[in-house]
């Protein structure tokens, strides 16, 4: 009875929304990421590792600028220039993607824990740096429960919408979209009719270098205002599972994301929830909530969808 009431408080407070949306964001910047790179074939489960370097480097020129927009700006840099080594060692020299996404991973994790004092004076956490301001919707403030659920959000949050609409309209409905869609399924046929394989594979690598620092910039300077040491906590390979899901369709991963968002907002609920006194030795376990629905809703749909044919498979011409 305790547990179901816990619920109810959940559900009717205005928090809980809000809440949802915030922890759904960098899933949705970050499973977008893994729908342009795989629907032209290349794997990136490196999607983990540039949303910790966005984190870190949004923070840093954050902090150097006083701007937290300027820190944006370079995290999507710093995402470029990941995905552009993932993109040259899978595609140029057709290296083992899942050994190249893995090595920028670890890469970004050694160089965020070692520059965390050189540049902080401090390992672990900095910090409040300062983050992006609200946005506030002045006629959802006359209604108190939508204004305290989505009346005030970070700029950042539409972006996530406005970044699926685009996605959706750049695969579906333009050229470029129809060539991305064509080198996924059937590189060798694109080529014969004149489309460059590479150049295509390279795009969709960069553009999800620059949709997940986007997420992990959103984690630091869109939500929190400073960086803490493996702050990402395994979002990454959560967004490549929110796009499994959603069937590596922007829309699809956009739902797949929210589900995931509030699977996590719901368990955080719950940890602070003063009904049910949740002990601080069993929070841990309500930590482990979203992974679980993770894990229990791609089972689910093993079978169900189905990845573009020349996925993770290195073109030779």
């Amino acid at each position: 009875m305790r547990v179901l009431t816990a619920v109810l408080e959940i559900f009717t407070n205005p928090a809980f929304y809000k809440l949802t949306l915030t922890a759904a964001t960098p899933f949705i910047f970050a499973s977008l990421g893994g729908v342009f790179s795989e629907t032209t074939g290349v794997v990136n489960i490196a999607l983990e590792g540039i949303m910790l370097m966005g984190a870190f480097v949004s923070i840093v020129f954050t902090w150097i600028t006083g701007n937290p927009w300027i820190g944006l700006f370079f995290a999507v840099i710093t995402g470029l220039g990941m995905a552009w080594l993932h993109a040259w060692a899978s595609i140029k020299w057709r290296g083992n993607q899942i050994v190249s996404g893995t090595a920028l991973i670890l890469l970004a994790q050694g160089v965020t824990g070692f520059l965390m004092e050189p540049i902080f004076g401090r390992p672990g956490q900095t910090d409040i740096v300062g983050k992006i301001p609200e946005l506030r919707i002045p006629f959802l403030m006359k209604n108190k429960f939508l204004a305290q659920s989505i009346g005030e959000l970070s700029p950042m949050i539409y972006m996530a919408f406005g970044c699926v609409v685009l996605a959706w309209f750049i695969i579906y409905k333009t050229k470029l979209g129809l060539r991305m869609r064509a080198v996924g399924e059937n590189p060798e046929a694109a080529d014969t009719l004149g489309v460059n394989v590479y150049m295509i594979r390279y795009f969709g690598v960069l553009m999800s270098g620059v949709m997940a620092s986007l997420g992990g910039a959103f984690l630091s300077v869109g939500e929190v205002g400073n960086f803490r040491e493996l702050m990402t906590g395994g979002r990454g390979f959560i967004a490549l599972a929110a796009m499994i899901l959603g069937n590596w369709n922007p829309v699809g991963a956009m739902w797949a994301s929210l589900l995931f968002g509030f699977s996590e907002a719901f368990a955080n609920q719950l940890q602070s929830s003063s009904t049910l006194h949740v002990a601080s030795s069993t929070k841990p376990l309500f930590n482990m909530f979203p992974f679980v629905v993770t894990l229990i809703v791609i089972a689910g749909f093993i079978g169900r969808t189905r990845p573009p044919a020349a996925d993770g498979i290195p073109y030779e011409k």
